[in-house]
């Protein structure tokens, strides 16, 4: 698997894990498990970019 392939799909597993998890603070109404998915989230997203560029790079 390419690079960039690889996180594309990690980045895009961050996402939706973070998701869950803000979802899962907010209804147990629990802050610290929502910012925990919060930054989880924008870690994929920035790990979703990396592999984007990467994938531009390798062209």
């Amino acid at each position: 698997m390419k690079p960039s392939t690889k996180d594309l799909a990690e980045g895009t597993y961050h996402k939706m894990k973070g998701k869950i998890k803000e979802v899962a603070g907010k209804l147990s109404d629990n802050p610290k498990l929502e910012a925990e998915g919060t930054s989880e989230k924008i870690a994929g997203k920035v790990q979703e970019k990396i592999g984007q560029v990467k994938k531009v790079l390798e062209k």
